[in-house]
């Protein structure tokens, strides 16, 4: 029986769900584009990509992640869900529960139902009642649940978010981020914990008070505009000390290693395609 478990975003990373990317990908370009993918092409670089390469480089996360000791759960695949691979967005764990994400695309709704094997038995899941939001909007941090509210998450859900846990026995307060442009994917490939007291963050979307809580209880580590669009903010943290980063980040691995965490490297070129990166293709469901 699964029982899910995590305090922080940085905690041992004991087991892990992801998804094989699929065959079909995303219409990006045409008449029927939603707006919300119009308005995310504004801060973010969307490209076509091949299923085949990104599978690939999912086997080498993998493999980093299972020589370390992480269990790696394979969810079943989703036929027709072209951006599977990033189950982040359907599920969420705060403390001893589970949350089921209420996903912004009507596309993607399969994807969380897919979830639903994985989870018998589990003793706190979370349906939230209504709005939407997404994993990759979430982040855990000390006594609160940090909550970006871009294209796909709403103050609704962030609402429904905050009733659900204290359904559960949950205490913690959930804080919203706010952005200071709209076409925000979600607040992961701008700002994201990594250590203990350690963040990065893309400066440039945020307003000046949230500038100011972020400059209170973290030591930051900017990302720049060409890094953010290349999704290099999208880090994973699998134990305090320690981070994934993509090839290429060079900067922020050595900004990183200054601070003294241990950096691993994975070539996840053809995954950031799309906005979403090594947090994204991971759904932690045990941290220690």
């Amino acid at each position: 029986m699964l029982t899910p478990h995590a305090t922080s975003e940085y905690g041992a990373l004991r087991h892990v769900a992801m998804r094989y990317a699929s065959d079909v990908t995303p219409d990006l370009d045409g008449p029927g584009v939603h707006p919300v993918l119009t308005r995310q092409k504004t801060t973010s670089s969307w490209q076509p990509y091949d299923p085949a390469t990104v599978r690939s480089q999912q086997d080498t996360l993998i493999d980093l992640l299972r020589g370390r000791g992480t269990e790696v759960t394979l969810l079943d695949a989703v036929p027709g869900c072209p951006v599977q691979h990033y189950p982040r967005d359907i599920a969420f764990v705060i403390d001893h529960v589970l949350v089921m994400a209420r996903l912004n695309s009507t596309h993607r709704l399969p994807e969380a139902e897919a979830l639903a094997p994985l989870l018998t038995g589990a003793p706190h899941v979370a349906h939230l009642d209504e709005g939407t939001i997404e994993g990759g909007d979430v982040a855990l941090h000390a006594g609160t649940v940090l909550v970006g509210l871009g294209e796909e998450t709403s103050p609704a859900g962030l609402g429904a978010l905050q009733r659900a846990l204290a359904h559960h026995g949950v205490d913690r307060e959930v804080r919203p981020v706010r952005f200071a442009v709209d076409g925000i994917v979600h607040l992961d490939d701008h700002f994201t914990i990594v250590a203990p007291g350690t963040a990065l963050i893309h400066r440039e979307v945020f307003p000046p008070a949230e500038l100011h809580f972020f400059e209170q209880h973290f030591d930051l580590v900017d990302v720049t505009e060409t890094e953010a669009r290349a999704v290099q903010a999208n880090v994973l943290a699998i134990a305090p000390d320690t981070v994934i980063v993509t090839a290429g980040s060079d900067r922020i691995a050595g900004q990183l290693a200054a601070r003294g965490l241990e950096i691993l490297t994975v070539d996840y070129s053809e995954v950031t395609r799309i906005p979403g990166s090594l947090r994204c293709t991971t759904l932690p469901l045990t941290r220690a």
